[in-house]
């Protein structure tokens, strides 16, 4: 994963764009992932753990809607990532909701792009495997980085200073090729 949060990094930097999470079930492990790299000060806003619903709430979140549609759902994973990009003028925002103590896990993420006069939300639902919470992150920050990158970029292929080309492939493995 190291790799693949790495070139995140890199990509908004070269971009210059930001990004900001607002996580509840993963309590800040995303945004830990994205600190790990060199140079994420430059990208990274903001960092929100709202693992209560009240801290949804007071960050923008609609209670009613988010009562109706259930905390975790993708109406909730929506409006977090659409809030926590709004508070910190992010043009990434990250939104994640879910229960990992129970069976089976699900977790809802969304992410969102803001562009100025275009802004798009992917939405997923995912059941978050394995057998403790750490690794049931584990895998959802997989998960979540592969489309998160994937978004980006747009395609998979990514266009780098130098003109070289990579191509992602899953497990952390580059296959590089020049142009």
């Amino acid at each position: 994963m190291k790799r693949l949060v790495e070139a995140i990094v890199r990509m908004l930097e070269d971009r210059g764009e930001t990004i900001s999470f607002m996580e509840s079930c993963t309590g800040g492990y995303l945004a830990s992932h994205i600190t790990n790299v060199s140079g994420s000060s430059n990208v990274l806003k903001v960092s929100l753990v709202t693992y209560s619903n009240e801290y949804k709430v007071k960050f923008g979140v609609d209670k009613v809607m988010m009562e109706e549609a259930g905390v975790y759902s993708n109406f909730t994973s929506n409006e977090m990532a659409l809030k926590v990009s709004e508070f910190a003028k992010s043009n990434w925002g990250v939104g994640i909701t879910g229960q990992l103590g129970i069976e089976p896990s699900m977790v809802y993420y969304t992410i969102y792009r803001d562009e100025g006069n275009n802004v798009e939300f992917f939405d997923y639902c995912i059941l978050a495997e394995g057998k403790t919470r750490e690794e049931k992150k584990e895998y959802i920050a997989n998960r979540l980085f592969m489309n998160l990158l994937e978004h980006i970029v747009g395609e998979w292929n990514i266009l780098i200073k130098n003109r070289e080309i990579r191509r992602w492939f899953f497990g952390d493995k580059w296959k590089t090729k020049t142009v």
